[in-house]
Parts: C-alpha cells; structure tokens; sequence
C-alpha cells in the first residue's frame, strides 16, 4: 500500500495465536489535522536515536555540539533521500502529464506516505560526507558512529506497517500468519493468484526483530573494532542478508521497470558486496581509524568549564539574594544537624568512659582482694610459728 489513507478502526487478527487487536491508524485528530502512528513512531524512532547518540558521544571522541551540528543537516536530508528514492521507483503514480505544479505537489506531499529506507541510508551518508568535508572531520569516524542507530530507528518505524495494514507478505499457514479486511481486500485486488481469506507474512515483524539484533550486534562492534568503515560494512551485510530474504516474501515490492528483479533485492546484493569488499580492504591495506580533530575537543572542554563557571556563579548569586530568614533557617539546619553528631559523639564517648571506669574498678577490686590474701597468709605463717616456740 503506497499512500497513506484515514482507515476506520480494524480487527487485526492471528488465528493460529488466538489474537485480536482493535487498531486505528489515526493516533489523534486536532481539529482536521490527522497524526497518524507511522508518523509518530518515526518522530519517536528518531528521537531516541539522537538522545542515545548525544548521551554516548563522547566515549568515541565525538562532541554533543559536532554530532548536533551532523542531525541538523543530516536527518532531513535523510527524508529527502527517502521520498525521492521512493518516487523514482513509482514515478508513473506521481507524474502528471503537462502539469509540472501537480506532479511537484505529489511529490511534496509526505502525508500520502512512500519512503524507502535505502533512499534514507543513502541520503543520510552523503549528508554526513558533504558535511564532514565542509567541517574538515574524518568521513569514516562520523559514519560509523551514526551507522549503529540506523537500525534501530528502522526496528521502530517498521511497527507503522502495522497500524496502517501494510508491508505484509503472502499467505501463510504459520501460526504467527496475520488478517484483516484491509489485508483481504489488498490481496483480492493485487495478488488474485493468492487467496485472500489465508494469514499473511507479518513481514514488518520480521524486519523489526531483525534490525533490532543488528542494532545489538553494531554497538559490540563499535565498541571493540579499530578499522574504519567496520561498523558501516557489518550493517551492509546484516541488513542486506535480512532484508534480501524478507522482501522475497513481501506483496508491495518495488521492481525494476516490468523486469521481475525486486529493487531492494538487488541493492541488498550490493550491500552485502561492498560491506565484504570493505572488511577485506581494510584488513589488507591496515587501515586505522581516524580521530576527531583536537580542536573539537577543546571547544568542548571550555564549554563544559564555562557551563560549571556560570553553575557556580549563579549559585552564589543565590546565596547573595537569599533572604535573611531564610539564611538563618538554612544555617539552623545544618548547625543542627552538626550539633547532633556532636552529641551522638559526645554520648559514645561517654559510654566508652564510663566503660573504661568500669574495668579499672574490677581491675582495683581484684588487686584488692590479692592483697588481703596474702596478708592473711602472713598472719597465719605468724601464728604458726608462735605455736612451735610454744611447744
């Protein structure tokens, strides 16, 4: 299904599973304004992917403000890449004869839906180039970084699928197989060689479980590997391979003119070349990934300095205009709490003390009762021998 249509709340069902689920590809309507789920998954998709990479920079030597400065220019870019690639696979829906104004509106109009991932990948990396060449920064470090979020993004869009009853696959008897109305109604209109009453491939599924361990796999390899081009190859074979199989089974595939070569299929061949191709380049020629320059890091750093400066200045601006009574609650406070340990001290060492003279008086007492015995002992050696003189 190519453009993006106001469906009413549908029954997604998986019989084998026992499942039903009551969907609506419209999230919210403001006024006549419809945001549907594709959108927002996206929105949220993308979201995620710049907090993760703004929170992870660092470790790898990339600025948050560089890598800032890198989305700016690069995610729209990106969508552009999407939507054009997507237009020229099905140019003849959007070209309108003699009418160049309506064939650019149908272009221009993203909420008829039609993105294709490659496009998006594609866009995405020669915005990192024009970029990484504009700010003099090593093309290889950028894109292997950003390469690990890739797929995580694509494992969270591909559940738009769901909700607008698209991308699915032919007819199943797995027990994981998907129906509804709008699956059937596509089926018999498109694919009457399958029967339209059957499950179907939840291929959107497939995809997002795949991408997702892809993205696992990138961030171990990011993490351990010192060539460049590494992570950006390992995703150019992972992905290639997952989605040359999963768009075998799809029923909305894009072709090569009327050839029966499916596009992404081709392109996940080239991929999983260039990714083989690139591992085994750099292994022979010993290529060694390249820093970010010096001075990134350094405007980094004043900028961290200078953001504690003004913390610590406002700080003690507070302090300044804080309120007598409000001055002299604080420091109750803390004398209190101080004069506490104070006392808890106080009142061990006294325990200790008394302790002390508990032990000196057992020790006195016993020194005592040592000294009467052995005065008794003299009286008795006394006594007896006045007793002999006696006798």
């Amino acid at each position: 299904m190519h453009f993006l249509v106001a469906l009413e709340k549908e029954i997604i069902s998986f019989p084998g599973l026992g499942w039903k689920f009551n969907i609506d590809n419209v999230a919210i309507t403001i006024g006549g304004l419809k945001l549907y789920w594709y959108g927002i998954l996206i929105g949220l998709a993308v979201a995620l992917c710049i907090f993760l990479g703004l929170k992870q920079c660092r470790k790898f030597g990339i600025t948050p403000d560089l890598l800032t400065d890198y989305c700016l220019f690069t995610i729209p870019v990106a969508f552009v890449g999407a939507r054009l690639y997507y237009v020229f696979c099905e140019w003849g829906e959007y070209y309108v004869k003699g009418d160049i104004g309506g064939t650019l509106g149908n272009i221009i109009n993203f909420r008829g839906g039609g993105l294709a991932i490659y496009g998006g990948v594609l866009g995405a990396i020669l915005a990192i180039f024009l970029m990484s060449k504009i700010r003099k920064v090593p093309v290889s470090t950028m894109v292997d970084f950003a390469m690990v979020y890739i797929p995580l993004g694509q494992a969270i869009g591909r559940w738009g699928n769901f909700f607008n009853q698209e991308a699915f696959g032919t007819t199943t008897n797995l027990p994981w197989g998907m129906k509804s109305t709008v699956i059937a109604r596509y089926l018999a209109q498109n694919c009457p060689e399958l029967d339209s009453e059957m499950p179907v491939h939840p291929t959107f599924f497939y995809e997002s479980v795949c991408t997702f361990i892809t993205f696992i796999v990138l961030m171990q390899v990011r993490k351990k590997s010192k060539r460049p081009w590494t992570v950006t190859s390992v995703y150019f074979i992972l992905y290639g391979l997952a989605r040359f199989f999963i768009e075998g089974l799809r029923t909305d595939s894009l072709y090569i003119g009327n050839t029966g070569l499916r596009i992404s299929q081709v392109l996940s061949l080239g991929l999983i070349v260039i990714g083989i191709l690139l591992i085994c380049v750099g292994r022979s020629l010993d290529w060694k990934r390249q820093p970010i320059p010096e001075r990134f890091i350094k405007a980094d750093q004043r900028m961290r300095e200078e953001a504690l400066r003004k913390k610590e200045e406002r700080l003690r601006e507070y302090e300044e205009d804080e309120d007598v009574e409000d001055r002299v609650e604080r420091l109750a406070k803390s004398s209190f709490s101080i004069e506490d340990e104070d006392e808890d001290e106080e009142k061990e060492a006294d325990e200790d003390s008394e302790e002390e003279d508990e032990s000196s008086e057992d020790d006195s007492d016993e020194e005592e009762t040592s000294d009467e015995d052995e005065v008794e002992d003299e009286e008795s050696e006394d006594t007896e021998d006045e007793e002999e003189i006696d006798g």
